[in-house]
């Protein structure tokens, strides 16, 4: 039957196959009519708001075209739903609290059981010796009861849903393993009779409570430390929108006061303070200054700003007040577009669960049709008593079935994996990341702080012909000593760095975008642009303006010094490449990867850059929202894409990538956003998450044919197909036994991860 949906617009239940559709946000959604869907456009857009008709929407990371008005479990794969657009954290503390307090209160209840069980192989421990067969079965049941109904009901809730509507999962399976085995160890304590003698040993009915409580305590625990991955991602919105300032100086009617942020409106005057963030985006119309758009440009240097400049929300003004006309409010605003991309990207991203339930799908009504034949044969063709018989039989299929080895099979190899990361400063947040960075076909890579160290530098200090090299320098860094500019700081570390002596310089002058001046015993002396040299009447020496040039040519800003109305010499200053960078871009290209640089810096530089690390491409002067489409199209042409950075303008692209990397030297906004951050800050990291993936995604699916080989071929002798021929069964012991040992097979293989060479 062809699958049905709700129109969004006016409720009625319509055929996909018949419907008029539409996509918007990595959203898909289904129309009866040309005019519910017109309807539908003149709405505000869903994925830049969280409210439709009045309510919250949440929909499916796996499946986007389910979309309810409240919070609830998807009815395709039972994983709970996620609002659209950015959440508060509420309702994410409160899954994590539900979690947590089933996990824990039910490990109290469970751990008795397990001692029960397992006592005997640890005669000193052993409950059995202190308390009689007839109390610990009793005991047991209790203790079972406890923990299978309260802290794991929701799993059956889960399994009863996908059931109702038709699309068997994980939870199917969970809840058959679990059932099966509860079941019965409740029949055995209750009606032990009921059981031929040949299932007895030592004239006990063998309880497999022990079984159900670990599958369900072992689930609850992957629920668990997905929801607390899914909190951390959710903090990356939360600390982007924790940027936006919260108030703001208004200037109405030549008077100024003080108003919060939801109040302003389009066109009002306000006025910024040195030291201050922008309020909102818009224009500056009265003063000059150095404003820091790191957050959306990623370059560390300062940008200068003159009335007519377009100034940004919430980047941080440096040097001058000055008064501005805001042009953009609430949603409309730079910040809060770059809020709605990341919660877009971050709500795209499919889990890894979907291959235990790719496979649960075929597997769990392939079970549930082996014990009902096996049923049905022994009850009507097997010896006496045959609804004894017929009965264990089929419980022994389930069993033996038991998703506890598929329940360890990823999460256990990625636990390992993560801390074996970890050992070598790869931080890895959940295992999407893991599973992605397998199949990475092209990086994507910021330039600033990623490639480059982040920090300007003095590279290169030659001095005009007849000039003291060191006179030269202490000169320049004693001017520059005034200067919060970051290339004077760099001119200023440097001389440092050499032991030069620095003078007292007078009558400090900074010309906005330009250079400084001021004197030194009176003497008048100046730096900065070749243009700010020349406005001063002092001429520039040919071979100089070569040697400027060459440094142009390798990525370098040069600083001009004039002493008494001579050039003294010229500074080149760059953001050198860290040292690791050309043998982990040689390593990659060994791997098969295109490496492409995006940055915000101007095309010379980042071309100069690019040739010499001899990148496949780059592309620069990008703005985030262009970071993303690069990334957007790239996925669009089928490429699988691993995206570095280290900035805030990097957090949409981050998330938006199947795989966001970030340096650990960067913010604290591209951390959260990515799935993976390099301690170190060094792009050998890169390297190390490849390799780690590859070897962990290999171990999982060791792991999934080690879950299921045991049980595969325990499946037909469970069933009793040895019986005819050789008067063997295999009891539910052996069942359980088999199901143990694909665990142990799963712990062993995941646990050789620990030794994996990075």
């Amino acid at each position: 039957m062809p699958e049905k949906v709700k129109d969004p617009i006016c409720g009625m239940e319509i055929k996909k196959a018949n419907s008029i559709n539409l996509t918007r946000g990595g959203l898909t959604y289904y129309f009866c009519s040309e005019n519910c869907r017109q309807k539908f456009l003149k709405q505000p857009s869903v994925e830049k708001a969280t409210v439709f008709e009045g309510k919250t929407i949440y929909t499916c990371p796996m499946h986007p075209e389910v979309r309810e008005n409240k919070p609830k479990d998807c009815p395709k794969c039972g994983m709970p739903l996620e609002p659209v657009g950015p959440e508060s954290g509420e309702e994410g503390d409160k899954i994590l609290h539900f979690l947590s307090i089933r996990f824990w209160i039910g490990l109290v209840f469970a751990s008795p059981v397990i001692l029960f069980s397992f006592g005997e192989m640890f005669p000193a421990i052993n409950p059995s010796h202190f308390i009689p067969y007839s109390i610990s079965s009793w005991l047991q049941l209790i203790l079972a009861t406890v923990v299978v109904f309260w802290s794991g009901g929701f799993l059956f809730a889960r399994a009863r849903q996908s059931i109702i509507n038709k699309n068997l999962n994980m939870f199917t399976l969970i809840a058959l393993g679990v059932g099966a085995a509860y079941g019965y160890s409740v029949l055995a304590v209750l009606l032990p009779q009921v059981f031929p003698e040949s299932l007895k040993m030592s004239g006990k009915i063998p309880l497999y409570f022990e079984s159900s409580v670990f599958i369900t305590m072992l689930v609850i625990f992957g629920q668990l430390l997905e929801a607390r991955a899914h909190s951390r991602t959710g903090q990356a919105i939360r600390a982007l929108a924790g940027l936006a300032a919260k108030n703001a100086h208004r200037v109405s009617y030549g008077k100024e006061e003080d108003v919060l942020i939801d109040s302003l409106r389009i066109g009002d005057l306000l006025r910024v303070r040195p030291g201050e963030k922008i309020p909102l985006d818009g224009v500056m119309i009265e003063g000059k200054s150095y404003v820091d758009e790191s957050m959306i440009t990623g370059e560390a240097v300062p940008v200068a700003k003159k009335p007519g400049d377009k100034v940004v929300g919430s980047t941080v003004n440096q040097t001058g007040t000055f008064l501005m006309r805001a042009e953009k409010v609430g949603s409309e605003t730079l910040l809060s577009q770059i809020v709605n991309m990341v919660t877009e990207a971050q709500r795209s991203r499919a889990p890894i669960q979907k291959i235990a339930d790719r496979v649960s799908g075929y597997f769990v009504p392939s079970v549930i049709t082996v014990s009902a034949i096996t049923f049905i044969i022994w009850f009507n063709w097997g010896p006496a008593p045959r609804m004894a018989y017929a009965f264990v039989n089929a419980i022994a299929v389930l069993i033996i079935a038991c998703p506890c080895a598929l329940g360890l099979a990823t999460p256990m190899a990625v636990m390992v994996g993560v801390g074996r990361g970890a050992r070598a400063g790869v931080l890895i947040k959940n295992a999407d990341a893991i599973e992605n960075a397998e199949k990475v076909t092209h990086i994507l890579t910021d330039k600033t702080g990623t490639l480059t160290e982040g920090k300007p530098r003095v590279t290169a200090a030659i001095e005009a012909l007849g000039q003291d090299k060191g006179q030269f320098l202490s000169m320049a860094a004693s001017l520059e000593q005034s200067s919060e500019h970051p290339l004077g700081r760099a001119i200023v570390d440097f001389a440092k760095e050499h032991n030069l002596q620095l003078e007292r310089v007078a009558d400090f002058t900074s010309v906005t975008g330009e250079g400084v001046k001021g004197n030194i015993d009176g003497k008048i002396i100046a730096a900065g642009k070749e243009k700010f040299i020349q406005e001063l009447k002092i001429n520039i020496p040919e071979g100089l303006k070569e040697q400027a040039v060459d440094l142009q040519g390798k990525a370098n800003t040069v600083i001009w010094l004039a002493f008494e109305g001579r050039v003294s010499g010229i500074i080149g200053i760059s953001d050198p490449i860290k040292e690791t960078t050309p043998g982990a871009i040689k390593a990659l290209h060994a791997m098969g990867l295109k490496i492409v640089m995006l940055t915000g810096d101007n095309r010379l530089t980042a071309g100069v850059i690019a040739e010499k690390l001899g990148l496949d491409d780059f592309q620069a002067e990008l703005k985030p929202e262009n970071k993303r489409q690069i990334v957007k199209n790239f996925k669009n042409d089928g490429a699988v894409v691993m995206m570095a950075g280290d900035g805030i303008n990097d957090a949409p692209a981050l998330t938006e990538a199947e795989v966001g990397v970030a340096m650990g030297t960067g913010t604290d906004v591209a951390i959260e956003s990515a799935g993976i951050t390099l301690v170190k800050g060094d792009l050998n990291g890169i390297v190390r998450v490849l390799r780690l993936s590859r070897h962990v995604m290999k171990n999982i699916r060791q792991n999934l044919f080690f879950a299921f080989i045991y049980n595969l071929l325990g499946l037909p002798v469970a069933a009793g197909i040895l019986y005819p021929f050789f008067g063997l069964l295999l009891s539910p012991v052996v069942a359980g036994a088999a199901m143990s040992f694909s665990s142990v097979s799963v712990i062993a293989n995941s646990l050789r991860l620990r030794k994996l060479k990075l």
